[in-house]
């Protein structure tokens, strides 16, 4: 389902109970520039303006499709996996569509999340510790699993492998065609590598040399780095999504946790706008291409959600300084590797080598 399709009138019969989901997309820009940006600026895709964030587009796009294969029956539970935003996607399809939904989170989901997510009508499973070799997202999908044997019929998404987590962002590329003459660069998180690639497909069939730049964060797997402990939600992973499209991507980019919080109380603190972990380390690739390390031209950003589900994690100075999180500036350069695998990064960094370290094994 694309979203300059989903508030028309006439289709909104065949939704079910549209709700608040006639509001996901057409989302803002907003232009960041000095002070956080040393000459030049970027544009910022808002997408905490949906009710939940980013990952409404996919939640609703993954069950409307699901529903009309027949993969999902009418009634029928959806179950999955979950750090936050895709869940309260999930949350507002099964409302929409008529749905229980069964979400597996850890324990580090914010209260916040799980207050809000319990309120919505969701049946919230909280895994008590992590899988030896997966981590969190393995535990997570493994009790999955479990839960999908025991409820007969119940559906999963499946957001790290599902194309319909891809195609749901081809609505988010044709607004920013809307919304600006030209672009050049597109800076992205990478968590499932869904809004990355479906963004991207979509804008290169308008700017074929459209940039694409990757964001992750230290201690993640996707790109080749080795598996380490992680406080960053909502990028990053202990596993290798099938939707990351590795092949579309000019360079990518490691952000440390402190690095982050710095971006978002900086941005926060200059220009009234923020987000969480994935705005932060975005937001800090972003800041450096448009002022003086890209190729120049119109950089965007995507800000897949706002600041406020983050008030007692990177908003917070006791949690911060609990984590070592404070009084960290990031260099004004990143460090530089040749090659994913060259060594394991500690700080912001940057590599333009970029392929899937499970090539051979896909």
């Amino acid at each position: 389902m694309s979203y300059d399709t989903l508030s028309r009138p006439d289709i909104l019969p065949a939704i079910g109970n549209p709700g608040i989901c006639v509001t996901v997309g057409n989302t803002p820009l907003a232009f960041v520039a000095a002070p956080f940006v040393a000459g030049g600026g970027f544009w910022a895709k808002l997408e905490g303006f949906n009710p939940g964030g980013i990952k409404d587009r996919p939640a609703l796009h993954m069950i409307r499709q699901a529903r009309a294969r027949g993969d999902l029956a009418p009634g029928a539970t959806i179950v999955e996996s979950t750090s936050g935003t895709l869940g309260l996607g999930l949350a507002l399809a099964g409302i929409t569509f008529g749905h229980p939904v069964v979400l597996v989170a850890d324990p580090g989901m914010e209260p916040l999340m799980q207050r809000l997510l319990l309120s919505y009508g969701v049946r919230l499973e909280i895994v008590p510790e992590p899988h030896p070799v997966g981590g969190w997202q393995r535990a997570r999908r493994d009790r999955v699993a479990d839960v999908l044997a025991e409820l007969p019929g119940s559906y999963c998404p499946d957001q790290y492998n599902n194309p319909d987590n891809v195609a749901a962002y081809a609505g988010l590329a044709r607004e920013l065609l809307a919304q600006l003459p030209h672009i050049d660069t597109l800076v992205c998180s990478v968590g499932t590598g869904g809004h990355s690639a479906g963004i991207t497909r979509e804008l290169r069939r308008h700017l074929p040399r459209l940039r694409l730049v990757g964001v992750d964060t230290v201690g993640s797997t996707i790109f080749g780095q080795p598996d380490r402990r992680r406080l960053m939600r909502g990028l990053g992973s202990s596993i290798h999504p099938g939707n990351v499209a590795y092949d579309a991507f000019d360079e990518v980019h490691w952000v440390s946790a402190a690095e982050a919080v710095w971006a978002c109380r900086a941005l926060a603190a200059q220009h009234y706008v923020s987000g969480g972990w994935s705005t932060g380390a975005v937001s800090l690739v972003a800041r450096w291409l448009a002022g003086r390390g890209g190729p120049g031209g119109c950089v965007v950003a995507v800000f897949p959600d706002g600041p406020w589900r983050y008030w007692n994690t990177v908003f917070d100075d006791g949690y911060c300084r609990a984590h070592d999180l404070l009084g960290v500036t990031p260099a004004d350069e990143p460090d530089v590797l040749d090659s994913p695998s060259e060594r394991e990064v500690r700080r912001w960094t940057r590599c333009t080598t970029v392929s899937d370290p499970l090539a051979g094994a896909r």
